[in-house]
């Protein structure tokens, strides 16, 4: 079975591929040397990647092409494309799989419907994990329409329900948008329809479907809501199934062991007997998977960075081990000394890493190589985000953390 799934839709950096190949050549050096032995075409690869949207262009991109080369050199990797953005797209890979034909996939296998699907090949993959996973989740945080992802959401989730897999959604900073009442597009499929379909098919088959929404965010968007007095929030601006919640009960699902997916994440699983742990620990034993939220934008341009702590500080509130790792252009939220005006609404993003930074479970980290890359240091005022390198980055990947006794963890990029 593979061991490590990983999902890229968003664009693929040659500074996102390098680490990613710094960290695949510690697991092969450091943890499993035997996986430099030349592999079966019948043999499950130890690393899974399927790529769609824009992360396709690094397969032919001139710079990206190169690390890749060097990627799939290690023959526990395997590729799975997406044929139909491919083609979408008028993208030549040709030169990756004529180089390496047993690694690299860009034919998709039959759906339900007999016609040819990168995502039954995702939920194929999820659904093969061991052991059988008790549902498939998947962690919306963009707008539909604007951006791919939410047609990619309600893709696997579908098809997620065609392998007999409980399925669940969960929205969160503009991805509450996708359970907007109302929704009509002329040009694109209907999101809002399309997940409404989807609780409708999980009924008939008997499976559960959960879709949360955040009711942070909710609110800041003007999602009119009223409590029924028995502490349940209703709105009258959403879908029927959907749900606006706390964002406590959103993360509740987190500590569960399905297997969890989103625009750019992972899923890795611990070996059952394997390294020594990791150097930082969960303050109490846990069964919870380990969440690693890996922080690659710049703050207050965005919300990504602010939301990105926000979930973290959640979930670390619920138990679970939580690493927030500052990387790419996400070390501009640590170099330097930000202020804000005394009457601003604007929140100070150092001041709140500092403020939660001592709650349990809860570690930052910073990439050295993106700071350096950069020209820039890390403030001296955030003693509690630690400096890794690339070691330190595979050991928190892939060493299983001590007091932790989960199968695998999960992986979102913000």
């Amino acid at each position: 079975m593979t061991m490590h799934f990983f999902l890229l839709s968003g664009p693929l950096s040659t500074e996102r591929l390098s680490w990613i190949e710094e960290c695949l050549k510690f697991f092969c050096v450091q943890l499993y040397p035997e996986t430099f032995v030349h592999r079966g075409k019948t043999e499950s690869p130890v690393f899974s990647f399927f790529i769609t949207g824009d992360a396709l262009y690094s397969l032919e991109d001139p710079e990206s092409l190169q690390i890749w080369e060097i990627i799939l050199s290690l023959s526990a990797i395997r590729i799975t494309c997406d044929r139909q953005e491919i083609d979408l797209r008028g993208i030549s890979i040709e030169r990756l799989r004529m180089k390496f034909p047993d690694q690299v996939i860009d034919q998709n296998g039959p759906a339900a419907n007999g016609r040819p699907s990168f995502w039954r090949d995702v939920a194929t993959g999820v659904r093969e994990r061991s052991p059988l996973p008790e549902g498939a989740g998947w962690f919306q945080t963009a707008s539909p329409y604007m951006y791919r992802s939410a047609w990619h959401a309600v893709e696997f989730l579908s098809e997620a329900l065609a392998t007999n897999v409980p399925v669940e959604l969960y929205t969160y900073l503009d991805g509450i948008h996708t359970g907007h009442a109302g929704q009509n597009p002329t040009e694109a499929e209907n999101i809002g329809r399309g997940l409404c379909e989807i609780a409708d098919r999980a009924g008939h088959l008997g499976l559960s479907c959960q879709m949360l929404a955040c009711n942070r965010c909710a609110t800041a968007r003007g999602y009119s809501t009223w409590d029924d007095g028995k502490g349940v929030v209703i709105s009258t601006c959403v879908i029927k199934p959907f749900r606006i919640r706390d964002l406590d009960v959103m993360v509740e699902r987190f500590g569960h062991n399905h297997v969890i997916l989103a625009e750019n994440a992972a899923s890795i699983q611990f070996p059952k007997r394997g390294p020594a742990p990791s150097f930082d620990r969960a303050e109490k034993s846990s069964t919870a998977p380990p969440v690693t939220i890996l922080v690659t934008r710049s703050p207050y341009s965005t919300e990504h960075a602010y939301g990105a702590i926000a979930f973290a500080v959640a979930c670390a509130h619920r138990g679970i081990l939580t690493r927030v790792i500052f990387l790419e252009d996400g070390v501009h939220a640590l170099t330097g000394t930000h202020r804000t005006a005394e009457d601003s609404a604007l929140f100070n993003i150092q001041e709140l890493i500092n403020a939660v930074a001592g709650s349990e479970n809860l570690h930052f980290f910073v990439l050295m190589p993106s700071l350096q890359k950069r020209g820039i240091a890390k403030s001296r005022g955030l003693n509690a985000v630690l400096e890794i390198g690339y070691p330190g980055l595979g050991k928190i990947l892939f060493y299983p953390p001590a007091n932790v006794q989960a199968e695998h963890q999960r992986v979102l990029v913000f």
